[in-house]
């Protein structure tokens, strides 16, 4: 009786101690998950800020929205840049449509969101009025050429050298031009500058700006030029036919006109979380007037603008790895 008291006695306290290292096993095994789970949870944690390092470095290579839309206008200098900026884009992985439109509706596109980005924005002077209207619903990513000059042009040979000469009719340069400012497509920030601004304050009052298009006012010049005839025309540098004819501007001692303009790269809101690696492209993109020149002359020479922008950025590579720098 006594030997299995004793026995039962040992089991009871045999039993009790498995119990107990059974406890301390659990006890030890949650402690154990529980620090993988930390381990895992700050693995995580690591993991999200090395991903936000990332996408606030230098390398941004995500595609994200595929289908771009770019609205320009029918100036020489925006048919060049734009096409070139469509194919470094394509190349890029994007699938973009340029749309040819007016100047009110490249600023309503973009702040509405039914189209992406422009690189043919002129300010602080050409497009200020569209600028201030729309500005709220634009992100500004900052001059892609700077240094572009806006005025009114004539022939070199005319004998008259500045936008007063117009009002005072001198060696009747009005009487010789019908009064008339060739112009380019009405809405553009040129035009209305010229004629809200430029015109008033010189007291152009004899004086019509005759809107056409840029083809036509371009078309016009070399007509004149060719029978060596007067003309006043509303042009801008960088523009082709600074190459082909000896022009002058005619001098602006008011400064209505202001002091040479930028031309400048918009994209609507939210492109950067759509589309982080268009963005990053196009908020690098800079060249110079010798570089878009060389776009122009080959268009105006009759090649076709995406054949002349194919061209360009095939011969220009170490240009356009900046432009990309970061994006591979």
């Amino acid at each position: 009786m006594l030997k299995r008291m004793r026995f039962l006695g040992i089991a009871a306290i045999m039993l009790l101690l498995v119990v107990l290292a059974a406890c301390g096993g659990s006890g030890s095994n949650e402690s154990s998950e529980s620090n993988g789970d930390n381990g895992g949870s700050n693995k995580e944690t690591s993991n999200e800020e090395g991903s936000n390092e990332s996408s606030n470095g230098d390398t941004v290579s995500e595609i994200g929205q595929k289908e771009l839309t770019i609205p320009y206008v029918a100036w020489s200098s925006a048919v060049a840049s734009n096409h070139v900026m469509e194919v470094v884009l394509e190349e890029a992985g994007y699938d973009v449509t340029l749309k040819q439109v007016n100047s009110g509706a490249m600023y309503t596109s973009v702040s509405d969101g039914s189209a992406d980005a422009t690189v043919c924005v002129w300010l602080p002077h050409t497009d200020a009025s569209y600028w201030e209207e729309y500005k709220e619903d634009l992100e500004h990513l900052g001059p892609n050429l700077e240094g572009a000059p806006l005025g009114l042009v004539v022939p070199e040979y005319m004998d008259v050298n500045s936008i007063e000469d117009l009002k005072n009719n001198t060696n009747s340069v009005g009487d010789n031009t019908d009064y008339t400012i060739t112009g380019i497509e009405p809405g553009a920030g040129q035009m209305k500058l010229t004629e809200e601004e430029v015109m008033p304050e010189y007291g152009l009052d004899d004086w019509t700006l005759q809107a056409s298009s840029s083809a036509t006012m371009a078309t016009s010049l070399g007509d004149a030029i060719e029978n060596e005839e007067p003309i006043v025309v509303t042009l801008w540098s960088p523009h082709w036919t600074f190459s082909e004819y000896d022009l002058k501007y005619l001098e602006d001692p008011k400064n209505i006109y202001g002091d040479p303009d930028n031309i400048n790269t918009i994209v609507r809101k939210g492109l950067k979380e759509d589309a982080p690696k268009a963005q990053k492209i196009l908020d690098q993109f800079k060249w110079s007037k010798d570089q878009i020149g060389e776009v122009m002359v080959k268009i105006n020479e009759g090649m076709d603008p995406a054949k002349a922008a194919e061209e360009w950025v095939s011969n220009n590579q170490d240009a356009v790895s900046e432009w990309t720098k970061g994006t591979e």
